[in-house]
C-alpha cells in the first residue's frame, strides 16, 4: 500500500519508514527538515520537505493519494510548550487536525497517529500505566498530544476515519540527534564518545521506560492491518532512571569522569513507565531488545556516524 509518513526524516519518522518499505510498502515522506535530516532519508521514499501546516499540503494527497497517514510529524520539546505553548498547539493540533481533514477529503483509510505514554498521563495513580489510566498532563505538550486523539476518535464517528494510536514510552536508538533537545541516552552518548562533561537534570531518579525505536518501528508495520479505533502503549513494562542510563553508557563507552547535576527540567514527570499488555494481545507486539542491547546498538551508531 501507499504509506504518507510525516515526520519521516526524523529520528523514529525514518526508521518507521524504513520498516515500511522493508515490509514492501510505497512510501511518500513529508518532513520541513526542522529537526529532521536528509541523511534519514530511505532513497526509496519520496520527499517534500513541506510543514503539515502549510497549505500545500493538500497538493501532496492530490498527487500521491496515500492509502493510509502515519503522523509523526510534532512539536516535541517539553520545555519549548511550557515556555510557548501557542506554538505546541499550533502543532500538534492544529496541523493535526489540516492533516486529519485532508485524510478524510482524500479517501485515506486509516491514521496512525504517534501520542505519548511518557506524557499524557502526568504523574502516575499507579505504575506501570495502562491505557486506562487517567489522563492529566502537567505539561502543555501532553495536552497537545492528547487532545488530538479525541479528535480522532471524532473524526472516525463523524466522517468514518479510521485510526490506530501509539503512545510511545521514551525511545531511543539509532539517528537520535545527540544536539540540542533530545533523550538523555543520544544526549550522553553524544557527550560521552567526545569526552565532554556529562550533565543530569535533577538527581537522575527520574525513572522512564526506555523502549528502543527498531522495536516500535515493528509496531507501526503491525498498526497498519490491526488496532482498529484504539490506543496501544509501547514499553518494556520497567522503570528505569537516568543514573542507571549514565552507568550503563558510561560502561559501554569506557567513560571516566562522574555525572554533573543540574536543576531540574519543567513540566517533566518524575516516575513512568508503561504496560503494554494490549499490543501485546491485540498487535502481536512486544519489545525484543534489552536495554543493554539496545543501548549498545546506539552507542554503536554514534561511534559510526556521529564523531
Amino acid at each position: 500500500m501507499k504509506i504518507l509518513v510525516t515526520g519521516g526524516a526524523g529520528f523514529i519518522g525514518s526508521n518507521v519508514v524504513d520498516a515500511y518499505i522493508e515490509a514492501g510498502h510505497q512510501v511518500v515522506v513529508v518532513d520541513d527538515l526542522s529537526t529532521g535530516r536528509l541523511s534519514n532519508l530511505n532513497p526509496k521514499a519520496k520527499f517534500y520537505r513541506l510543514d503539515i501546516r502549510d497549505p500545500k499540503l493538500r497538493d501532496v494527497f492530490v498527487e500521491e493519494r496515500p492509502e493510509v497517514v502515519n503522523h509523526h510529524a510534532a512539536q516535541i520539546d517539553v520545555r519549548r510548550s511550557v515556555v510557548d505553548p501557542e506554538f505546541d498547539a499550533d502543532v500538534n493540533v492544529l496541523g493535526s487536525i489540516k492533516l486529519a481533514r485532508f485524510a478524510i477529503e482524500f479517501g485515506v483509510s486509516k491514521i496512525i497517529y504517534i501520542s505519548s505514554g511518557g506524557a499524557i498521563y502526568g504523574e502516575p495513580v499507579y505504575l506501570p500505566c495502562d491505557e486506562d489510566h487517567p489522563v492529566h498532563p502537567i505539561c502543555p505538550y501532553g495536552a497537545s498530544k492528547y487532545t488530538f486523539e479525541l479528535y480522532l476518535q471524532l473524526f472516525k464517528e463523524t466522517d468514518g476515519l479510521d485510526y490506530t494510536i501509539l503512545r510511545y514510552g521514551n525511545v531511543y536508538g539509532p539517528r537520535q540527534d545527540p544536539l540540542g533537545e533530545a533523550g538523555v541516552v543520544a544526549i550522553f552518548s553524544g557527550q560521552m564518545l567526545d569526552d565532554k562533561p556529562v550533565t543530569i537534570n535533577g538527581t537522575g531518579e527520574q525513572v522512564r521506560d526506555f523502549v528502543y525505536v527498531g522495536d516500535c518501528a515493528r509496531a507501526n508495520v503491525a498498526a497498519l492491518l490491526k488496532g482498529s479505533g484504539r490506543a496501544y502503549n509501547l514499553g518494556v513494562g520497567v522503570g528505569t532512571d537516568i543514573n542507571e542510563i549514565f552507568s550503563e553508557l558510561k560502561s559501554i563507552t569506557d567513560y571516566k569522569p562522574e555525572a554533573i547535576y543540574g536543576p531540574a527540567k519543567p513540566g517533566e514527570t518524575s516516575r513512568i513507565y508503561l504496560t503494554a499488555d494490549r499490543a501485546k494481545e491485540e498487535l502481536g507486539w512486544e519489545p525484543t531488545y534489552s536495554l543493554t542491547e539496545g543501548l549498545k546498538h546506539t552507542v554503536d551508531y554514534f561511534r559510526q556516524s556521529e564523531t
